[in-house]
């Protein structure tokens, strides 16, 4: 059975544009790898948490544009390039995500702040857009 908002989406598909949102530049070009992210939403606010260790935190740029959300990284070039290594399970690479807004949070209030290998990012809500679910009773 799929849900209202289409399979897998649930409540974050309504208020983020699907769970890679509706961005043409999303996660999927060549070269960009994936960051994972949780939503919460509280009352007043959702919550973006990026799992995005070992990062130089001023290379890490959020911005908002056309009701879209975008954080990326920009990986500088590591300067043991010449290394070579007989197995690499990470590196810091580029890496790109996007959120639509849908006009549901106050732009010009949405704050940042990156520690232990968190990107947090709030949104509060906007009052105006965000009203909440009342049940009609039906005669």
């Amino acid at each position: 059975m799929h849900s209202r908002f289409g399979a897998g989406e649930g409540r974050f598909g309504r208020h983020f544009g699907g769970p890679f949102g509706h961005h043409k530049h999303a996660m999927f070009n060549q070269g960009f790898r994936k960051v994972a992210a949780n939503i919460e939403e509280t009352e007043t606010s959702f919550i973006i948490e990026l799992f995005a260790p070992a990062l130089v935190k001023e290379n890490l740029k959020v911005v908002t544009k056309d009701d879209v959300l975008t954080i990326s990284y920009q990986a500088k070039e590591e300067a043991d390039s010449a290394k070579k290594y007989s197995r690499r399970e990470y590196s810091n690479g580029t890496f790109e995500r996007a959120f639509g807004l849908n006009g549901k949070v106050l732009v010009e209030n949405i704050s940042a702040s990156y520690a232990d290998g968190i990107l947090k990012v709030t949104l509060p809500k906007n009052p105006e857009t965000n009203t909440p679910e009342k049940d009609i009773l039906v005669d």
